[in-house]
């Protein structure tokens, strides 16, 4: 049975079994993912192998990372395919080669900057990177509520934001990105919006009307759009009210939706999401969702298990 997600020219084919993991391993849950020039698949996960890496086939290829990271949690891949690794609770941002090699790191490893000083780094979330002068923006994070530009040496040169909702501020800063002309868009999720600033931190708009927006991905190489993926509630009071997330929304970036995947309720089936937290485009424009589905729903069940946190959408042509 071929299960379809979206409508018009955003229409995909569900893919839930894809990834071919060695047998005995599994992803535990997947934080973030991406795709390099060569359509290779890096899988930021959870489990025992942290970056578990996939041709565009789903075939294995390699794993590395074992041992380093405290908690996975954003990834993002350059231009020349180094990667850049958000580790929240390690405080850090690692720069690796394809094959893992370490190039750079930000942050001291174990050391949290004070809770909501503005100080990098506090439990950093997500990376981006200028697409002409290759500086780092750095969402900082679940214990600060700032955005950081660093030159790509690493040298800090500037940072914006304090907790708060008016225009500016934050309250969650959990995904960051930048499009072809370097405006830079926050996932202010708490706040329930996405802000976009100019490459210096001057804020210039903003999108309302989602739901605690989590994973951000611009992609395209004409017409950019924006994948956002939206939460479901997380309160006793409303968690179980439908329609609200989780779900990944499909924008242009003047901030007009143009498409929704994902069914009104969170769940397992191919149809369904439990929490999308990462969002990787390859060159044929389709689209894979890692998915935080442990820490949103399968540590609580009775007894705790490891739900679906996977898959590849295939674009409909």
């Amino acid at each position: 049975m071929t299960i379809r997600l979206g409508s018009g020219e955003f229409t995909y084919e569900v893919i839930v079994d894809w990834a071919k993991l060695p047998q005995g391993w599994s992803f535990h849950e997947v934080a973030d993912v991406a795709v390099d020039s060569e359509d290779r698949v890096y899988v930021f996960n959870r489990g025992e192998h942290p970056m578990i890496v996939f041709d565009r086939d789903g075939n294995f290829l390699a794993s590395w990372g074992e041992g380093l990271f405290k908690r996975p949690h954003g990834l993002t891949i350059g231009p020349d395919n180094t990667l850049y690794c958000v580790d929240d609770v390690g405080h850090t941002i690692r720069k690796f080669t394809p094959e893992g090699h370490e190039l750079m790191t930000l942050g001291t490893p174990g050391k949290s900057s004070p809770f909501q000083s503005g100080l990098p780094f506090n439990l950093p979330t997500k990376v981006a990177l200028h697409p002409e002068t290759g500086d780092i923006y750095v969402a900082d994070g679940y214990g600060n509520s700032r955005v950081h530009r660093y030159s790509p040496d690493g040298k800090l040169l500037l940072s914006w934001g304090q907790p708060g909702s008016d225009p500016g501020e934050f309250n969650l800063v959990h995904s960051v990105c930048t499009d072809n002309h370097g405006y830079v868009y926050v996932a202010d999720r708490e706040n329930h919006r996405v802000q976009v600033f100019d490459s210096n931190g001057k804020y210039v708009t903003q999108w309302n009307n989602l739901h605690r927006p989590c994973g951000l991905h611009i992609a395209g190489n004409g017409e950019q759009v924006c994948y956002v993926g939206e939460l479901a509630p997380a309160l006793p009071i409303n968690k179980d009210y439908p329609n609200l997330g989780p779900r990944i929304s499909i924008y242009n970036l003047e901030g007009k939706r143009l498409a929704r995947l994902g069914d009104i309720r969170p769940g397992d089936e191919p149809d369904q999401f439990w929490a999308p937290h990462g969002i990787a485009v390859d060159s044929r424009s389709d689209l894979y969702i890692g998915d935080v589905s442990w820490s949103f729903a399968g540590s609580n069940m009775d007894p705790p298990r490891e739900l679906r946190s996977f898959r590849k959408l295939v674009r409909s042509v």
